[in-house]
Formats: C-alpha cells, structure tokens, sequence
C-alpha cells in the first residue's frame, strides 16, 4: 500500500514538472513570435533612436574587443567635445550580444552582429517568463508561477520596450530585475549565504545592464526596513542583507559608469542606512537576553535616538562638504511633477517623462489592472516575510508608473506576479471539484475520530478560522462553473488585446513610416533612411551634422557622420547652443553654426503628410532649454501670438517667422499645395495655412530634401571673411583734384564757410 501510494505520488510530481516545463516553453515560445511582427512587415532593422548607439557600441567591441571599447573615444559624437564611451555607457548589453555573437561563431553559426542585436530582447523575454515563475512560486504558488510567466510573456507593458528590432537596454534587464528579486526571496526564505551572493551577482549584472538598478537597491532596503519596523527581524534577514550589501555595492563599483557612486550619492545612502540600522538591531536582539527589560528599553531607544541623530548630522555634512552628492534633479522629479519643466526642461521634453494617464493602464495592462490588486489582497490576507516584499514593490512601482509613462515598465512586472496570484487563486477555490473536497472532508473527520474529545474542538476551530479566511465552502456547481468560464474569457480577451497592441502599436520601427490608401494598399515611406544614405554618400567623412538631440544616435549609426548632440544629453549647455541656433534668426544663428563649424543642418518636417513628431512640434522645448542657458537672447513668450498661442499660422510672431527652424521647415513650402482644393503652404499637421510664405535665404541654401518632405537637409554657405562692398554705394564728399597724368588723385574735403 505505501509502495503504491508512493508510486502515484511520484507519477503527480513528474507529470506535474513535465506540465510545468511544457507551459514555461510555450510562455516563451509564444513571447518570441508575438514580438516579430516588425520583421514580418518590415525587415530586420534596428528600431527607434537609442538602439541605434547601442548597435553601433556593440559593433565597435565585437570588431575591436572589450578593453577597447571601455578605452573608445567617440570623435563623431558631441563635436567639438567627442565622447569617452566606456565611462559613459552600461557595458551589459553590449557584452551580452558580444558574448553570444561569440558563442555562435564558435558554434560554427556565423551571424552578424546586428542580427543578434535585433533578436537579444524576444529571445531574453523568455528568460524574463521563468524568471517571474520563479518569483511567483516562492511567493505563492507553482500554479500562480505559470499564470505570471504567461503574462508576462505578451503583456504589451513588457512588449513595448523588447519587441525585435529594440535593442535597448530594458531589453535584458527586466530579466535581471526579476531573477534579483527571485533570488533576494530565496536567500530570505533560507537565510543562505550562498543564494545572497547569488543574489548581488545578479544586481551586478543588472547595474551592467541598466541604470534603474537604484530602484532595487532602494527596494530590498525597503523590505529589510518594513520587516523590522512590524517585527519580522530574524538571523536569516541579517545576514541574508547584510552578505547582500557588502557584495552589491563591491561589485557594482566595477562598472565604470557608476564608480564611487553607491558609497557617495544620496539615491544610495538609504541602502547604507539599512545596513547601519540591522546592525543595531542585530546587537539589541544579542543584549535582550542578557540585560534587565529597563536596561534593554533605555539602551535601545537612547541609543537608537543618538545614532539616527548622529547619521543625519553625518549625512547633511558630507553633503554640505561635498563628498556625498544630494539627490538628482531626475530624483526630485518623481515626487514633483511640475520640478522638471521649471527647472530641467531637457527631461520634462521627453514624450517617456510624461505622467501616465489612465488610458495608458488599460493599454498596456489590459485585466490584469482590475486584477492585480486582488492578488495584493490575497498577499495582504496571508502575509508573511517575502510577501511583505510584492507588497511593498507594487504600491512602489504604481506610484512611480503614475508619475513617468517610461516607469510602467518596472510596474508590469509586479502587475503580472499579483494578477497570476489572483487568478491562480481564484480558479482553485473556485475549480476544486466536490471529489476533492469530499475526501478531504473524509480524512480530516478520520484524523477527528482518533482525536475523541478533541475532535469537536478541532473541528470547530477550522470552521472558524475556515470563515475568518473568507473561505466559501458553499458555493454550488453551477455559480463555480459560471465564474470559470467568465475567468476564461478574460483571459481570451487579454491574449487578444495583448497581439493586437503588440501587432499595430509596438512593432512600427521609428525610422520606416507605414501608410495606406482609400482601398487599403500599404505605402511605405523611408524618407530617414534615404536622407541619411544621401548624407552618407554626398558629404565629406568629417561633415558634421547640426539637428535636434533626437537624432544624433540614428545620424551617427545610420550616416556615419559627426553630430554636435545626442540622445545621451549629458551636456545641456551644448544642447541649450543648438537651440539656440534654431530659435534665433539666420544671421545669429549663422555666428553660432560657424563658430561650432556646422556644415549641414538637418530638420524633420511633417507638414506634407501629417507626422506630428516634427521639429516644429518640438521647438518650444528648444526654446525653453536655450532661455535656460540664454535668458537675456531667448524669451519663450516672444513666439507666442498675441493670444498667447503657440502658432506657425497666420497670427504667428515676427520672432517665430524669422527664426532659423521656420525657415528651414517651410521654405518652398508655401509654393506646394498637399491635398485637393487646399490652398498653397497648408500644414496638414497643425491643420492650417502658414504664415509666411515667401521665404528666402541668405545665410544657407537647401541641399537635400526627402520625396515626401519629412527630412529636410541644408548647408551652410561659406561666406568671405570681408563683405564686399560696390564702389556706388560709398557715400564720398569732397572733390577730386587732377595732379598730373600719372599721378593718383586725392580727395580734399569739402570747403567750408567760416566766419570772420
């Protein structure tokens, strides 16, 4: 009997494992192929603007190895500075594809190195599913495990930032953020020493990987405060932290990018504060047993009051000495809405630093937004050490999702381990057929007939504790049956709504437009990559490039040519002169581009087909970053109509016709007319006639513009140093006197009547 008992058993478990790894394959196979679409459609090609510095990095290392690639001086980027890539760059992503492009090639399967770029984040939202089961389960349960991997695996929070093509650092992180907290929890749970180390090699991939490292550095920092403030403490959360800490910040001061940065910036002293405080707390709970209660109380509060004093005092000087650097103005930003356009507007203009609206919850995550705060219930319901930590993670990441659009990606990940909680859950209070609650019944009353006396008692105390948990052991068939199916259906509607975002607004690279006509034919315009291949192939090696930040990645990956800024934004004063140029009027912002050397400047322009992320729809940002920089040149409000309108129309301002960016984005364009029965210089972006039409140029010419107007190229003319001058125009009085024929003539001045 027990050979037979112990036989089924193990047939459950391999059948069980077997399920598990058949559900984890299909998770992951299933997240590879929904993020495709781009290069079914498309081709494969690099997508947006960042991806593409990370492509042409990961070419450089793989062409001229590691120790180069840290040592890399860009000269084409940010000229007339350049660019130390290797302090100014996380490594992890490059060496990521590096190391697999060089696993293949020793594999005998020679690929390109941009082929491996294009496919690394589909194939890492694989690991990304196990790695959340992994979580899951040592939160919940296995079941729960596989409903977040699923989630995971389609959920568009998580596919928008690793759709093929995105090759960006988010790509490869979130993996590492998740298989972090997996291990955090584990070595938790057991205390080990073993799995926190593990647990800090991960946070130092993850620090390689990405610079939202601080927000679990500040997290598990969190979780060990929150245990000990409810009481929680214990030897296995000493030194699981405590081995956690010491290894974390050693390792991840080996990134060159962050250096000293973990022992001398605020965003990381709450770490060090926590490590200080379990220490405490560690020696209180060592002198408890062996001093009086008074003599504990005493020690323990006045010496908690002196050291927290002391480590604020501590703190504030070394801020004020400058050896700690005070918190960022990016840190100030997610508390404040309103800080970064007052006082950085280059992180306020970026679309990703918007405040998310509740539109965007439901797009990205679909039911699992309804269904998410069910499962925090469920942890809060049944808390315990690791659960305090989701807990803490999700109301975190909601607040932080709700203040920046670009943080619902840290957000999705905590949304899908709480709505497989939930879901898990639910289906198995709800699906566990009468069968099983019969024989469960029948061998609990078993177990009660041997108690005798005690079986009443027994029986009772679980019928309590059955209705403190809110457990409903009446439910019928019929109600349980209704609420699986509905379940169903959410589910189906989910996988639905996940392949139809991920199809029509995720997989659409940035640098190839997609259109159609009345009788649904596809148009594809390419105009980025034809004027980068003209640039390319029209211009001298050292032509350098003025445009916008945004485009200096892609003019550099793509045109290979020098360009004055990029998407690093590192220097703002660099980017306030750019804006500067293109909000001043040409002979200004001709001084500007010669003192800068700037042979060609590049605009986007989508008033001909209607693509709103042009330049002019950009231009206040460019305006209020060069007032930053030059209040007394540039005014924001002296581009505003008389309204206090921001308009290219017929009420705009003499400051915004004559400035640079007008000029360059409608000269011509006035003589064109974009649709039947318009009238000429009709912007179909802004949705009226432009102001001025009769634009000319004096200072520089049009070299290049795309077949549908979205990329407009112009060089600067090359003027002669002293301005010739025609003879007529010199005013001259007096008279010419004739000495001689060979002799030049001089000019006396006119007579005067004087007075005697």
């Amino acid at each position: 009997m027990t050979s037979t008992t112990a036989s089924s058993r193990s047939s459950r478990v391999g059948a069980t494992t077997l399920l598990t790894i058949v559900v984890l394959a299909l998770a992951w196979f299933v997240g590879f192929a929904s993020r495709l679409f781009a290069i079914v459609r498309f081709e494969s090609i690099i997508h947006e603007f960042d991806p593409w510095f990370n492509y042409r990095a990961t070419h450089h290392m793989v062409q001229h190895g590691f120790y180069k690639f840290l040592n890399w001086f860009d000269e084409r980027a940010w000229y007339p500075l350049g660019r130390i890539v290797g302090g100014t760059v996380y490594p992890g992503l490059m060496v990521t594809s590096g190391l697999i492009h060089w696993i293949l090639d020793s594999l005998n399967f020679h690929v390109h190195i941009r082929e491996v770029c294009v496919f690394l984040a589909p194939t890492f939202s694989g690991l990304t599913a196990i790695a959340t089961y992994l979580l899951t389960k040592e939160l919940w349960s296995p079941g729960a495990g596989l409903f977040a991997a699923c989630f995971i695996a389609i959920t568009p929070g998580y596919t928008s930032r690793s759709v093929a093509g995105s090759y960006d650092n988010e790509g490869i992180a979130i993996f590492a953020l998740q298989f972090t907290y997996y291990l955090w929890v584990k070595s938790l749970k057991t205390g080990s020493i073993m799995w926190a180390s593990l647990c800090a090699l991960s946070y130092f991939y993850m620090v390689s990987a990405w610079g939202g490292y601080v927000f679990i550095i500040n997290l598990i920092p969190l979780h060990a405060l929150a245990l000990i403030i409810m009481g929680r403490y214990s030897s296995r959360l000493f030194v699981s932290y405590t081995s956690f800490y010491c290894l974390a910040t050693i390792l991840s001061m080996q990134v060159p990018f962050v250096g000293f940065q973990p022992v001398r910036t605020s965003e990381h002293m709450p770490a060090f504060g926590v490590f200080g405080l379990l220490q405490i707390v560690a020696l209180m709970h060592y002198a408890r047993n062996r001093i009086t209660r008074q003599q504990f109380m005493t020690l323990f509060v006045g010496g908690l009051t002196i050291l927290g004093g002391l480590a604020v005092v501590v703190y504030f000087a070394l801020v004020w000495g400058g050896y700690v650097a005070p918190f960022s103005g990016r840190f100030y930003s997610l508390w404040d809405t309103g800080y970064a356009k007052i006082h950085i507007p280059i992180i306020a203009s970026v679309s990703e630093h918007q405040p998310t609206t509740w539109v965007s919850f439901f797009f990205d995550l679909h039911i699992t937004a309804a269904v998410f705060p069910v499962g925090l219930w469920y942890c809060i319901k049944k808390v315990n050490d690791e659960r305090v930590f989701i807990i803490l993670y999700a109301v975190s990441a909601v607040y932080f999702a709700g203040v920046m659009v670009r943080l619902m990606l840290t957000l999705t990940p905590a949304v899908c381990v709480l709505a497989g909680i939930g879901f898990s859950y639910t289906f198995e209070k709800y699906l566990k057929d009468d069968e099983t609650r019969d024989r469960a019944s029948s061998t609990g009353s078993n177990k009660d007939e041997k108690l005798y006396d005690k079986a009443a008692k027994n029986v009772k105390s679980r019928s309590l504790q059955s209705s403190a948990d809110g457990e409903d052991t009446t439910v019928s068939s019929n109600v349980r049956t209704i609420i699986a199916i509905i379940l169903v259906i959410f589910l189906l509607m989910f996988v639905v709504h996940a392949t139809y975002v991920t199809s029509n607004a995720y997989s659409h690279p940035s640098v190839v437009l997609q259109s159609s006509t009345s009788n649904g034919d596809r148009i594809i315009m390419d105009d980025f990559r034809e004027a980068y291949h003209w640039l390319r192939e029209n211009t001298a090696d050292d032509a350098r490039i003025m445009s916008w930040w945004d485009y200096g990645y892609q003019i550099a990956g793509m045109a290979n040519r020098t360009t004055l800024v990029d998407n690093n934004t590192w220097n703002n004063s660099h980017i306030a002169l750019v804006g500067k140029a293109m909000s001043s009027n040409e002979s200004a912002a001709y001084e500007i581009m010669t003192e800068l050397d700037v042979d060609y400047i590049l605009v986007i322009f989508g008033g001909v087909i209607g693509y709103s992320g042009d330049d002019i729809n950009k231009f206040l940002w460019m305006v209020r970053i060069a007032q930053g920089e030059h209040p007394k040149d540039i005014r924001e409000e002296n581009y505003f109509t008389a309204s206090g309108e921001y308009s290219t129309g017929a009420g705009a301002s003499e400051t915004m016709l004559n400035c640079l960016m007008y000029k360059m984005s409608y000269y011509r364009f006035g003589e064109t007319r974009v649709g039947y029965n318009q009238a000429g210089g009709f912007d179909r972006t802004r949705g009226y006639v432009i102001g001025k039409k009769d634009i000319t140029l004096e200072y520089i010419e049009e070299a290049y513009t795309t077949e549908n107007w979205l990329v407009r190229i112009y060089k600067r003319k090359e003027l002669p140093n002293k301005p010739t001058v025609k003879e007529t125009t010199i005013p001259i009085k007096g008279k010419k006197v004739s000495q001689g024929k060979n002799k030049k003539g001089v000019i006396r001045p006119a007579a005067t009547a004087t007075k005697a």
